[in-house]
């Protein structure tokens, strides 16, 4: 199977994957919630090549989770903006951020902290029921099959 098909099978991690599932991509939406929105600040916070990046940005334009949004006439300049669709990717990248900051910080610590602006308070991302609210662990889950499994390929 090719690496492009894995958006056809009855798998949400697949079909995510198969839009965000490489180290460039997530590091731009990564760098988009950290407030960067041009080409030029993505270039030059991230050192990917040109070509990997302008790649990366349109998929994100046409997957809908970026919208590429004029902001100079002359020369033509765009800025790339997240879409709802590209924001509720927040809680993975909270998430992940979470885990590395868990087991690949070593000594020394994690690179930023998050600041619940609520509260006002420090905090580390948690997975909580959307019906409960309580925290969600690997213990605690019970997958079953759902509606969109039908007879479609099992990965």
């Amino acid at each position: 199977m090719k690496w492009q098909e894995t958006s056809e099978i009855p798998c949400s991690v697949a079909r995510t994957l198969s839009v965000i599932g490489d180290r460039w991509t997530l590091l731009v939406i990564r760098n988009a919630f950290l407030g960067m929105q041009r080409y030029e600040q993505f270039h030059a916070n991230l050192g990917v090549t040109r070509h990997v990046l302008a790649d990366r940005l349109a998929r994100l334009v046409e997957a809908e989770i970026m919208e590429k949004v004029l902001y100079q006439q002359r020369p033509p300049r765009y800025e790339y903006r997240l879409t709802e669709k590209g924001r509720d990717l927040h809680p993975i990248l909270m998430m992940l951020t979470a885990w590395g900051d868990k087991w690949m910080a070593q000594e020394h610590g994690a690179p930023l902290l998050f600041k619940h602006t609520a509260c006002g308070h420090v905090f580390t991302p948690k997975l909580a029921c959307s019906e409960c609210a309580e925290e969600v662990l690997v213990s605690d889950v019970s997958p079953m099959i759902g509606p969109g499994m039908g007879k479609q390929k099992h990965a």
